[in-house]
């Protein structure tokens, strides 16, 4: 039988293991999908931010380019190299304005481009009055140059574009010179690396995310390309080591209460039976008190029939009823002892000499505290008026929270009975005397009848389903025995709803006078 109960116990546990385990590895695998969520959503995002911002930097080449064609300066003077009017003034100052155009060409109606650009930037410009926006000619992506043409009349102009200055260092998502994002201007086949970042061809444990999106600019079809790659070292070890490390802890701490839980269900089942075992044993004792009663009661009844009828006959036999009446203080006496009997095997020991000076209202709260989860989920509005001046009462310490406890737990079952936003109950202690202090509990909930309010305090009366009508008895025995009183407060009208009981202490300082 040990050795049957050992495995079980090893494999409980072998099975609690492997459910750690599993949540462990979900959970880490949770934190970890996470991470690379947040890493793709990041990269994702600073890709949309370049590409925009590229995007709002490369169209201003489209507006000055416009702004040349429109202006349509005047011929420049190949014999002294003046310009002549605003618009060439302008086109001279563009360089110093942009830095990122290294040059301005311009081809006259009568002129022709530089020769060694001729062939390329003459291509541009046809293309450039069919589609009737700029072009790109002489796209050099290693040196990361290229030109952009306009076709107008009667000249047509060439900027020549530095990709490297382009860049809009003050509005990039990201530090160029650590982010291991890669970012690249693609096109034809060719790249100019904008960021050089960190990519990894290698197998196994990597994750890649790619960006591929066209500048929205027709007369610059360049290709903003990101990738970024994603290695273990990248995860988030510590939060998934805490997380192992927290579910262990829960785990253990799970088996831990399992036990203290189980220990305390078998310590209760145990008071069950001992308290099963009690109440039979105290049937059979009210089984024998009342067939041992049942023969002085009976005489009891007799003798005083007997002495009614002689003293009613018309010559009262006054001898004879005195002897009867003997007879019945005989067996009420013999009643009283069997009575007495029975109240010696079942009282409960003295509390006088238990007393010591307590706080009454951290007794309270400590009942109050037991009592939290019961009062949040009826939705009782509590009040607790403490005068801090009051002085320690004489109690004993656990008859006195148990006193407490049950004038609470009767409480919350009258309120109960009324709707959940009417339910308060008021605590009060304060100053009955010098050598007396009161502690009243008071409910709003549905009252009692007059006749309850009378027998309230007799044992084994109840109005609840279920109840023994001990609670209260209990109660007063306890305050009896420390020299303290249980009373049920008067009902101040007949609309009063609820009920008051005021627990009456006496104070440390009143013992000390006596």
């Amino acid at each position: 039988m040990t050795m049957a109960g050992r495995s079980f116990f090893t494999r409980r546990h072998v099975a609690a293991l492997l459910v750690w385990a599993l949540v462990a590895c979900v959970g880490a695998t949770f934190l970890a999908q996470a991470r690379l969520e947040q890493l793709r959503s990041t990269f994702e995002t600073d890709g949309r931010i370049v590409h925009r911002r590229l995007s709002q930097w490369v169209v201003q080449y489209d507006a000055v380019m416009a702004t040349l064609a429109l202006l349509q300066p005047p011929a420049v003077e190949a014999a002294t190299g003046n310009t002549a009017g605003t618009a060439a003034a302008a086109v001279t100052r563009l360089p110093s304005v942009y830095p990122q155009i290294l040059s301005v060409q311009q081809r006259t109606a009568d002129g022709t481009w530089p020769p060694a650009l001729a062939a390329s930037l003459s291509a541009a410009e046809a293309a450039s009055r069919r589609s009737g926006h700029p072009e790109m000619a002489l796209i050099d992506l290693d040196a990361g140059r290229y030109h952009l043409v306009i076709a107008g009349s009667p000249s047509s102009y060439a900027l020549q574009i530095d990709l490297l200055a382009t860049i809009p260092r003050d509005e990039w998502p990201m530090d160029m010179a650590s982010s291991p994002v890669r970012v690249t201007l693609e096109w034809g086949g060719a790249a100019f690396v904008v960021q050089p970042g960190r990519v990894s061809d290698a197998t196994g444990m990597w994750w890649n995310y790619g960006f591929h999106k066209r500048l929205m600019v027709p007369s610059q079809p360049l290709d903003v390309v990101a990738q970024r790659t994603v290695g273990l070292r990248e995860l988030p070890w510590l939060a998934m080591l805490t997380w192992c490390v927290l579910t262990g802890a829960a785990w253990v701490g799970a088996l831990a209460a399992w036990r203290q839980r189980s220990s305390r269900r078998r310590a209760e089942e145990l008071l069950r039976l001992g308290q099963v075992a009690r109440l039979n044993a105290l049937g059979e004792l009210a089984a024998g008190m009342a067939h041992e009663l049942n023969q002085p009661l009976t005489a009891l009844l007799s003798g005083t029939q007997a002495a009614k009828r002689l003293l009613v006959e018309d010559q009262p036999e006054l001898e004879a009823a005195r002897i009867a009446m003997s007879h019945v203080v005989e067996q009420a006496r013999r009643a009283a002892a069997v009575v007495g009997r029975l109240r010696r095997l079942v009282e409960r020991p003295d509390l006088a000499g238990n007393v010591q000076p307590l706080p009454l209202a951290a007794a309270v709260q400590d009942v109050l505290r037991l009592l939290e989860p019961e009062l949040a989920e009826r939705s009782i509005a509590t009040t607790v008026t403490d005068d801090p001046s009051l002085p320690p009462v004489l109690a004993e310490p656990v008859a006195l929270q148990q006193i407490i406890h049950n004038l609470l737990m009767n409480a919350l079952q009258s309120l109960e009975q009324v709707p959940s936003g009417e339910r308060r109950l008021s605590i009060a202690m304060t100053s009955a005397d010098d050598s007396r202090v009161h502690l009243s509990i008071h409910d709003c909930g549905a009252g009692m009848a007059a006749e309850t309010r009378q027998r309230l305090f007799e044992p084994f009366y109840t109005t609840r389903p279920g109840g023994l009508g001990l609670g209260l008895t209990l109660c007063e025995s306890l305050a009896q025995a420390m020299d303290a009183r249980l009373t049920l407060a008067p009902q101040a009208s007949t609309t009063e709803r609820g009920a008051e009981f005021i627990l009456t202490l006496s104070t440390a300082s009143s013992n000390h006078d006596r």
